[in-house]
């Protein structure tokens, strides 16, 4: 017998709402990581739209499908997903007003129900829209999206997958992969070798999907061709509560969006890119053609010297066409042989459509529960999207000490599972040592528990973007924080117990 039902190989986005969805459905899952997880989110700018632009290809019934799934994910992960306007400045040499203002008809006639408001014609010379824009632009189109936090999704999805079952490997390699009636899996585990077996197996490793189907899988690798995203985030260059979408050249949107109470993220550029994905970097001329593309809008220029942090990451399509929003979902069941599954591409409103797709093709092969992720908040998610401003609230009553700012950053990362890390605290000093003005002992600890944070990195630029912020003495202290053991009641070191550590295969949710 296999030790496993389903083995997932990558712990991005895909490969997290996969194992969810599979342990939900009562599989026995083990997903493995060689990084941390949602690494290749960290850029991603996590815009959860229908796109527009996309009823001028006739994409219809596509943009009506990612318009469900943006309200589902506005309903189930309220604290990630947070609704604002794309606000477009119209002007000459660009999309004419008329095929604009029709778009946008259509667009709100796909719409289901009426969860967000309808589009609208601003007059930006006197709308709030208008003040950081240059003058000749005199009118915009407004129509409601919403913004993620992509890399705390795929966090998240990981988190709900381990309390469901599922064995959660970060740090972990997969170096060979022997196909017969079950897969025979080798794998480096932090420095310690070892194997597992597994009745299916599910590639989802995004850009690495050539070279894991190569030489891990020793297969025919799928067609792919892989791009560079790009983003930039500069100091906070408008107060306006909403995302500027601005059309560049080649018919595509460069959006600028708040990110983080204190700043602003601009993107995204993307290019073909060739090489290797874990070396993939924004290039000078990608920072460039951002800061011209926003300087021919903004009042206030943006410099190439203003950025604070670039980040790019490279993403596969299917080289064979079709819309690569949808991403690319391929069974390979040989007589005699254990199914796999490879995933990758699209993009991140159909995420966990596109993972109950990846385990609906395994039905064949062993019986399971049906769909349930469409209507199941992720972890802290139960409360209204309406109310998240209440239960910052809530935070502050309970914990007095939290200023507004404190109470509404712990509740956009953890919503109803706040406690959870605060913790019986009276005081600020309860919380434990102070990094930085933000982050805090009991922060750390509850993330190194309970998400698997292993390095400074996994916290302050996945789990939260507090790197934007926090100083490098801070940095370092945090640093030396992670690699001291907890203490006693005594005030003597000790391990992390195994129950709070579910990344391991001993922990309470392994095998």
């Amino acid at each position: 017998m296999a030790d496993y039902d389903l083995a997932i190989i990558g712990g991005g986005l895909n490969g997290a709402a996969i194992a969810r969805d599979a342990a939900g459905r009562g599989l026995r899952v083990v997903l493995i990581e060689q990084d941390d997880l949602g690494s290749g989110q960290s850029a991603c700018l996590g815009l959860m739209q229908g796109r527009v632009t996309a009823i001028e290809k006739g994409a219809l019934r596509r943009i009506r499908r990612s318009l469900v799934e943006r309200d589902r994910w506005l309903h189930n992960a309220p604290h990630l997903v947070r609704p604002l306007p794309i606000t477009m400045p119209a002007h000459e040499g660009r999309r004419p007003l008329w095929p604009l203002r029709a778009m946008l008809h259509v667009y709100d006639r796909l719409a289901p129900g009426r969860v967000l408001p309808r589009s609208e014609t601003l007059d930006i010379t006197h709308h709030e829209a208008g003040v950081p824009l240059k003058r000749p632009f005199g009118l915009a189109f407004a129509w409601p999206e919403c913004l993620a936090d992509v890399s705390r999704l795929a966090v998240l999805a990981a988190v709900d997958a381990a309390e469901r079952g599922a064995t959660i490997l970060t740090g972990a390699r997969c170096v060979r992969a022997d196909r017969g009636k079950i897969w025979q899996l080798a794998l480096v585990d932090r420095g310690r070798r070892t194997s597992m077996s597994a009745r299916a197996l599910v590639n989802a490793t995004g850009a690495w999907i050539p070279s894991v189907t190569d030489t891990v899988l020793r297969l025919k690798p799928p067609p792919v061709r892989l791009t560079i995203a790009s983003q930039i985030v500069v100091r906070r260059r408008f107060d306006y509560d909403g995302i500027y979408a601005f059309q560049n050249g080649d018919g595509e949107f460069i959006y600028a969006a708040p990110w983080h109470a204190d700043f602003t993220i601009i993107g995204t550029a993307a290019r073909p890119f060739v090489g290797d994905p874990a070396i993939a970097a924004a290039s000078a001329v990608d920072i460039d053609q951002l800061c011209r593309t926003i300087n021919r809008y903004f009042r206030e220029r943006v410099e190439p010297s203003d950025v604070v942090y670039a980040q790019s990451a490279a993403h596969a399509f299917s080289a064979r066409g079709g819309d690569p929003h949808l991403g690319t979902v391929l069974r390979d069941a040989s007589r005699g042989a254990a199914p796999l599954v490879t995933v990758f591409g699209g993009d991140v409103t159909l995420s966990r459509r596109r993972a109950e797709i990846a385990v609906d093709r395994l039905t064949p092969f062993y019986p399971m529960s049906p769909p349930w992720t469409a209507r199941t908040p992720l972890p802290g998610g139960d409360v209204s999207w309406q109310a998240i401003g209440d239960e910052a609230e809530r935070v502050r009553e309970r914990w007095p000490f939290l200023n507004a700012k404190e109470a509404a950053r712990f509740v956009s990362a953890y919503g109803t599972r706040t406690g959870r890390v605060l913790g019986d605290a009276r005081t600020r000093s309860d919380l434990g040592p102070q990094f930085g003005p933000d982050l805090t002992g009991a922060e750390v600890r509850y993330l190194m528990a309970h998400e698997w944070s292993r390095f400074p990195d996994d916290i302050l630029w996945r789990r939260s973007k507090l790197g934007l912020s926090m100083p490098k003495a801070a940095r370092d202290a945090l640093a030396q924080f992670m690699m001291s053991p907890p203490l006693s009641a005594e005030g003597d070191p000790q391990p992390l117990a195994p129950e709070l550590s579910p990344s391991r295969p001993d922990a309470k949710t392994g095998a």
